[in-house]
Order: C-alpha cells, then sequence, then structure tokens
C-alpha cells in the first residue's frame, strides 16, 4: 500500500499595510499623550497624600521646633559675670515672686512646653475614656503599688543625672580658671621680659597671641561663635589668614606664641617658665575637648527619658481610683517638675555655653593691656623713687633727718 503522505502546513504572519502600520505608528504619541494627564492626576494625588501624611507630624514637630529654637537663641546669648550688686538681688526675699514672673521667659520652661502639653493631654484622653465608656468596657486603671516601688528609682536616677552634670559644669569652669590664670601669669612674664627702651615689636606681637589665644578657644567650645569678628582687632591680617584656615584654631595661636618665645633673648630658665604655661594652655584644651566630646553615657540619659515617659503615659491609669478628673492637673504638677529637673541637667551638661567666657576673656584681655599701659609709668616712677631715696642717705649710710623733714 502505498504510504500516506503528510502536508506541513506553515503559516506565515500577514504583513500588516503600510497605510494601517503608518495610523497605529501616529496614533502611539496620542495615545502617549491621552495617557500623560491621568499618570500626572495620579503622581498628584500620591503628592498630596503624601502631603496629608506629612502635615500632621508636622503640625505634632511644630510646638517642638519652636521651643527647640528659643532654647538654642537663648543658649547663644552673652553672659555676663556676677558682681556685688547681682549677688545682693541673687539672695533677696523677693528672688521667688521675681523667678515666679519670669518663668515665661525661661528657656528650661519653654523647653518642657512640648512634652507637659503631650502627657497632660493624654491624661485628659484617660479620664474622658473612663468616664464616658460604656459598662461594657473596662475602665482603664492599676493599682498603685507599682509606682509606690518605683519611685525611688526614678528619684535617684534623676539625682545622678543632674550630680552628674554638675560636675562636668564644675570640671569646666575650673579648667578655665586655670587657662586663664596661666594666660594672666604668661602675659606678666613677657611684659616684665622687655625693657623700657626698646620698643621690642616681637613682645607686642607676642602679647597679642596671649590675649588671643582663650578667645580662640571659646569660639572653639561654643557654637555661633565668630573667630574672625573676635580676632580681627588682636592679629595681623596675615596671621589671622593662617589662624582661621588651620583645622585647629587655638593650637596654631600656641604654636605662634612658642615660636616668638624662642626668638626672645631671654634666659633658659625665663623660657622654662614660660613653657610651662604653654603646658597649662594644652591642658586646658585637653579638658574641654573631653567635656564637648565625650557626653554622660547615652545609655544612661536614654533610659532616665524612658523612664519618665513611661511613667507619665500610666500616672492617669494608675491614679484613675483615687483622683478621678484630678488625674489631669496631677500629670501636669507631675510632668513639669520631674521634666524640668531632667532638662537643667540636660542643659549644664555641656556647660561653656553656661559660662560667661565672652566677659571672661573680655576681663582678661583688658587687665592684660592695662598692665601692658601703666608698665612704663610704673617703672619710671619706681625708679625716680629709688633715686631720691638715694639722695636722702648720707655716706656713712645713715638716712639725713634733715632731708626727712624738708
Amino acid at each position: 500500500m502505498p504510504k500516506a503522505s503528510t502536508a506541513h502546513y506553515y503559516f506565515t504572519p500577514t504583513p500588516t499595510p503600510k497605510p494601517l502600520a503608518r495610523t497605529i505608528s501616529s496614533l502611539k504619541p496620542i495615545i502617549s499623550q491621552s495617557q500623560r494627564p491621568q499618570q500626572q492626576q495620579q503622581q498628584q494625588q500620591k503628592q498630596k497624600q503624601k502631603q496629608q501624611q506629612q502635615q500632621l507630624p508636622a503640625i505634632l514637630r511644630a510646638i517642638p521646633e519652636w521651643a527647640d529654637g528659643i532654647k538654642e537663641r537663648r543658649m547663644q546669648q552673652r553672659r555676663s559675670l556676677y558682681r556685688h550688686e547681682n549677688w545682693v538681688e541673687h539672695r533677696s526675699s523677693l528672688r521667688h515672686l521675681r523667678h515666679l514672673l519670669s518663668s515665661l521667659s525661661s528657656r528650661v520652661i519653654l523647653s518642657l512646653i512640648p512634652p507637659v502639653i503631650a502627657f497632660t493631654s493624654f491624661a485628659a484622653m484617660i479620664a474622658a475614656y473612663n468616664t464616658l465608656a460604656p459598662d461594657c468596657l473596662p475602665l482603664l486603671r492599676a493599682s498603685s503599688l507599682p509606682y509606690q516601688l518605683t519611685a525611688p528609682a526614678l528619684a535617684l536616677l534623676l539625682v545622678f543625672r543632674t550630680e552628674a552634670s554638675y560636675s562636668r559644669f564644675e570640671e569646666g569652669r575650673k579648667a578655665w580658671t586655670r587657662i586663664t590664670a596661666a594666660t594672666a601669669d604668661l602675659a606678666r612674664f613677657v611684659a616684665a621680659a622687655s625693657s623700657v627702651e626698646d620698643d621690642d615689636v616681637g613682645n607686642r606681637m607676642l602679647l597679642r597671641y596671649v590675649i588671643a589665644f582663650p578667645l580662640a578657644l571659646k569660639c572653639h567650645l561654643t557654637y555661633g561663635s565668630d573667630i574672625g569678628e573676635d580676632l580681627k582687632n588682636l592679629l595681623e591680617e596675615d596671621d589671622l589668614n593662617i589662624v582661621l584656615s588651620s583645622k585647629h584654631r587655638p593650637r596654631c595661636i600656641i604654636e605662634f606664641i612658642s615660636q616668638s618665645l624662642k626668638l626672645l633673648p631671654l634666659e633658659e630658665s625665663k623660657k622654662h617658665v614660660m613653657e610651662s604655661k604653654i603646658s597649662c594652655f594644652h591642658e586646658g584644651i585637653a579638658v574641654c575637648e573631653q567635656i564637648v566630646g565625650i557626653p554622660i553615657p547615652l545609655s544612661y540619659t536614654r533610659l532616665t527619658s524612658r523612664f519618665l515617659v513611661l511613667w507619665h503615659l500610666t500616672l492617669p491609669i494608675i491614679l484613675w481610683d483615687d483622683c478621678h478628673w484630678i488625674v489631669v492637673p496631677a500629670t501636669f504638677i507631675s510632668a513639669a517638675s520631674l521634666f524640668c529637673i531632667e532638662e537643667v541637667g540636660v542643659l549644664i551638661e555641656e556647660p561653656f555655653p553656661m559660662l560667661a567666657l565672652d566677659e571672661t576673656c573680655k576681663v582678661v584681655r583688658d587687665s592684660i593691656q592695662e598692665a601692658i599701659s601703666m608698665e612704663n609709668d610704673i617703672r619710671e616712677r619706681i625708679r625716680t623713687r629709688q633715686k631720691h631715696h638715694k639722695k636722702k642717705i648720707t655716706s656713712n649710710g645713715h638716712p639725713n633727718l634733715h632731708a626727712n623733714r624738708e
């Protein structure tokens, strides 16, 4: 039998007619243009949703950002050293009334507005829920025994936090006391080394470098200081440019002082004494930079903050059975008191904005410049007095009584 022949069928796609292809290609930009408004609308809707989602956090961040802005501006204000009239006002019997009336301008109290408002509002919501909740829903209340057990722990946390911050404040104050004392001593040695007859430019410039060091260190430690403005009347333009271009400006000025000391024609013993004062500068820089660069352990700060937050979030629930709606003012008083203690510890943890460094540097500068200006007059007076005293001495070594009577 003959084999059945198998037929193979191949289907080839029919080519699109050229006019139709051109029509489709011409419709593509029209279709894409019609889709663009839809895509733009979708993007606009997404942006609106994002903005709406960001509006609520922005509103919640508005009050803290406002309070922080006021606090940072107050931190950069110049402080003054206390004088006798300030101490009289400080220990006045009316100080409590004065402090109460100035509460609205206190940066500590203004910084407490965000947490105090938040926890007081939360307490009001808890009280409203417990008042308006139907019988089928449980009331938010609990025993006060856990609070009685944990209250001493919270008190110790706050006390230790404030004590650690004050120790840093005291350490920074003592460091600046040593720096100012070393600056005055070094300036006195340099002024005493200069002669009356010679107006040595090197000594004058060295004294300017010595005066410039506390100012440079103050600008190095405090935020928002303008070292160029502080030193423009002390240093020459070339020296100031070198200082401004250096990475560590206080050490750059110390290098100016060291190189100037090497050029002075002084005895080795005097140079050794002056170099010991420069060592005090280096020690002061190390102490101050350690205080600025190493805060109180962050775990301790975070623990205190978390403890305070959890304490005040649960405080209305704990006090509801005993206080009812009084939980709202009770939470307000508790938050204002405890967060105020914690805020003071945070503020004095960085001591240098709290110290009157601007006026301290001004006092050092004025005292050194006054000593320099009076140096020649004092020497002339002492020499004139010595010459006058020698004339009153007779040849036998006894004072001339008739000259004394005259």
